[in-house]
């Protein structure tokens, strides 16, 4: 694997850069952390969807830690529904992705304390280059820029399922269609719609992800208006 995982992407777009403080609920954060992995493991060609599940297919690690840790995981468990590991794997994940960020010198992790007694983090930015670098790759994406690559694809996609549209800060035209444009780059990658596997297990297995992805928030903040 080359490059910043998918999940320190979303998460990177999810944080804003002075306060340190998420921009969006923590629950669809969460759920979306936890599919950005499967998806990373599945575009790495790590786990697979078969029998209606998705299945540990090479063990190899792909060296990014966090995903590493993960995929070791699901290899000592039954194969699992993308569901069912979309909602495993969401508890704590966000958190050991901080870490992980802050180990890095991406952001700083500043703990506060509320009410006398409630402790809090922030993590403002220290490093924006990778947020830089990830925000120009979707911009160009949404505005008309070059066909995507799959890994900027499947960000795309994990943005509109955790309904993260605003944190993009796209203005006028742009942002009027943004809706439509990210459909159509998740359904030009194949990481929507109805599932096949005509041409490789990558594309139903991202799909199925991001299929459970959208009924767990759906599940948590209400359906979409």
């Amino acid at each position: 694997m080359t490059g910043e995982a998918i999940a320190e992407e979303l998460l990177l777009l999810a944080y804003d850069d002075e306060t340190g403080k998420a921009t969006m609920p923590r629950i669809s954060l969460d759920l979306g952390m936890a599919a950005a992995v499967l998806v990373e493991l599945a575009l790495a060609g790590r786990i697979a969807y078969a029998d209606g599940n998705l299945s540990v297919v090479d063990t190899t690690p792909t060296g990014a830690p966090i995903v590493d840790e993960v995929l070791t995981r699901m290899a000592a468990d039954d194969p699992l529904s993308s569901s069912s590991w979309v909602q495993r794997l969401r508890h704590g994940l966000r958190d050991r992705i901080l870490g992980d960020l802050v180990q890095r010198g991406v952001v700083r992790d500043v703990e506060e304390t509320e009410l006398g007694f409630i402790v809090v983090h922030r993590y403002p930015m220290v490093d924006p280059s990778v947020e830089e670098d990830t925000r120009r790759r979707l911009t160009e994406a949404l505005t008309g820029g070059p066909a995507p690559d799959e890994r900027t694809a499947a960000l795309a996609t994990l943005v509109a399922a955790i309904r993260m549209e605003p944190v993009l800060g796209l203005t006028g035209e742009a942002a009027r269609d943004v809706d439509k444009r990210l459909a159509e780059i998740a359904g030009g990658a194949g990481f929507s719609g109805e599932v096949s596997m005509e041409d490789s297990v990558v594309r139903p297995s991202v799909a199925l992800v991001v299929i459970a992805l959208g009924q767990a928030v759906d599940a948590a903040l209400g359906p979409r208006r």
